[in-house]
């Protein structure tokens, strides 16, 4: 005897009508909608080994290549990591929207929201400048490879040796590098941005410019990322770095916005608390604007009064 219909299913077509229910696996249980909105069975896993073999050969074909630059007098190792990282980002499907300028000239110290080791990526292909990394990064693998790459300075994080690791920062400044700074201290979840340590800025006396910069990657699928959509950005608390890069791999038509507010003289502040402050009101405020999708520009910090 067959099965007796609902009533709007009775009212359809017999042609119509579906004689068996649809069933969708889990293959994203951390989704909220599962695979009704997000990974199917077997999407993406071609795209993902692809990107991952890609990335490995490039990176392969880089490292000999920025090692003999690194040795060579004159800045082309800057620009061939600069090149590394815009290539990577294009290899990842990753597309990136820079909204300002980048203060021109030497010593500049940049200062960053960090939520993902996607960071180093964006921001690396964006700006002819290192970063400022923990002495743990230098040992996980392959991750080291690529930040060395970048010419990371890797320091400790540990308060008694605060001083020495920001001599060390002040050391480069004064050679005219060029200096990309998380003042957060950590990576966030992507739906806010955690105040800024003023203790990271102290560096800033030795800096003839500070810039404030705001990252926030703030579209996936080719549509707008949503609060849903930002722990596959974010990367934070226990996270492992495999499976993060996994998932992320497997989408397609990401992008990330960088706004590059006006830069600042640090001597014009009192202290550092005050700068700190008022690079961390413009950057706030910018990722606040990115994340509700509207249109973005570059901030000036409030100057003391």
């Amino acid at each position: 005897m067959e099965a007796r219909l609902t009533t709007p299913e009775a009212l359809r077509p017999p042609r119509l009508r579906r004689r068996k229910v649809i069933s969708f696996s889990s293959s994203d249980p951390d989704s909220l909608w599962g695979d009704v909105l997000g990974f199917r069975p077997l999407g993406g896993r071609v795209r993902a080994v692809r990107r991952i073999a890609t990335i490995l050969i490039w990176t392969l074909i880089a490292i000999p290549i920025q090692a003999l630059l690194m040795v060579l007098p004159g800045r082309g190792n800057i620009a061939f990591g600069k090149f590394y990282f815009r290539a990577l980002a294009w290899l990842m499907g990753l597309k990136i929207r820079v909204v300002g300028d980048a203060a021109p000239g030497r010593s500049v110290l940049f200062v960053s929201n960090h939520s993902s080791w996607l960071d180093i990526v964006v921001l690396g292909g964006t700006l002819d400048a290192c970063f400022i990394a923990k002495r743990e990064i230098g040992e996980w693998p392959l991750i080291n490879i690529v930040a060395k790459l970048g010419r990371t300075v890797f320091v400790s994080r540990s308060r008694t040796q605060t001083k020495g690791e920001a001599g060390v920062i002040r050391e480069k400044l004064g050679q005219g590098e060029r200096i990309i700074l998380f003042p957060e201290g950590t990576t966030s979840d992507g739906t806010r941005v955690l105040p800024f340590r003023s203790a990271f800025l102290s560096v800033a006396d030795h800096a003839t410019l500070v810039q404030p910069v705001s990252v926030v990657f703030d579209r996936l699928g080719g549509l707008p990322a949503c609060r849903r959509d930002r722990p596959l950005f974010a990367w934070y608390g226990d996270m492992d770095i495999g499976s993060h890069f996994w998932r992320l791999a497997r989408r397609s038509k990401t992008r990330a916005t960088v706004v590059l507010h006006a830069a600042v003289d640090p001597a014009t502040y009192p202290d550092r608390k005050v700068l700190t402050a008022a690079c961390a009101e413009v950057v706030t405020e910018a990722c606040a604007t990115l994340r509700q999708n509207r249109t973005p520009e570059p901030l000036t910090p409030r100057l003391p009064a």
